[in-house]
């Protein structure tokens, strides 16, 4: 486990291996799409959620230090941010910040963390 914004808390519940694309996204205050993509890389774990017409069709990174519980039955993870907090996020456009460093670290410190990328 990795103590920046980019690795899984104690209590969230995720289990090295764990399969999350296609769970749905709960933030604090409702639903706000589904697991596009899932990355479990030490230092750099994340979710990319596809917030569907919620936000127009929108994709955005969340680090893995933003889920708070994972619940396998359900298929849901619970992320500790707001709806308005994930709507204001940066945009994830795909391949053009998939291995990007710079984005990496703009959404790390949106969301609190100063990733090691």
């Amino acid at each position: 486990m990795s103590s920046t914004v980019w690795g899984y808390l104690p209590g969230s519940g995720y289990l090295a291996g764990t399969v999350l694309e296609g769970y749905s996204v709960e933030a604090l205050d409702g639903s706000i799409g589904k697991v596009d993509k899932h990355s479990d890389e030490v230092d750099s774990a994340h979710l990319v959620v596809d917030t569907g017409p919620w936000i127009l069709g929108r994709r955005v990174v969340l680090p893995a230090g933003t889920v708070t519980g994972i619940d396998r039955e359900e298929e849901k993870v619970y992320v500790g941010r707001t709806r308005q907090e994930i709507k204001d996020a940066p945009s994830f456009e795909g391949e053009e910040h998939a291995g990007s460093a710079d984005y990496l670290h703009q959404v790390g410190v949106y969301f609190g963390g100063f990733p090691l990328v």
